[in-house]
């Protein structure tokens, strides 16, 4: 395994996170255009909605951060690549109800934030 990737505890961080931000990234897109949701267009799901977009734009940017100072580029591309391949069908296993709407949400928010936690314990990305 050396050969392909050295360090593979951070290939695996990576991995866990680059899937949850696929994950969320494709639950979010769901609630797009916000003329086709009403559900979402109280100040709950909009202040849901911002707080999401927001994370994401920070998981993103950590996990490629992380990505880049513990991986090979190879490693790097190739497994977020199979995290967007691979993630519609995580999307598609969750239940309607949970994906959809503020409940929907409220767990990508949740997981968001755990994702981000782990990362910045893990990685120490987000350094001042």
């Amino acid at each position: 395994m050396d050969m392909v990737e050295p360090n593979v505890v951070a290939l695996l961080w990576f991995t866990i996170f680059a899937g949850v931000t696929c994950l969320g990234f494709y639950v979010l897109t769901g609630a797009f255009p916000l003329e086709t949701r009403p559900d979402l267009k109280r100040p709950l799901g909009l202040a849901l909605l911002s707080i999401n977009l927001l994370l994401l734009v920070a998981l993103g940017a950590g996990s490629v951060a992380y990505g880049v100072e513990h991986l090979r580029w190879t490693s790097l591309v190739i497994v977020g690549g199979f995290a967007f391949l691979f993630a519609p069908g995580l999307f598609n296993v969750w239940p309607t109800k949970w994906r959809d709407g503020q409940a929907g949400l409220a767990i990508v928010l949740a997981g968001f934030g755990a994702t981000l936690g782990a990362l910045q314990a893990v990685g120490n990305v987000f350094s001042l």
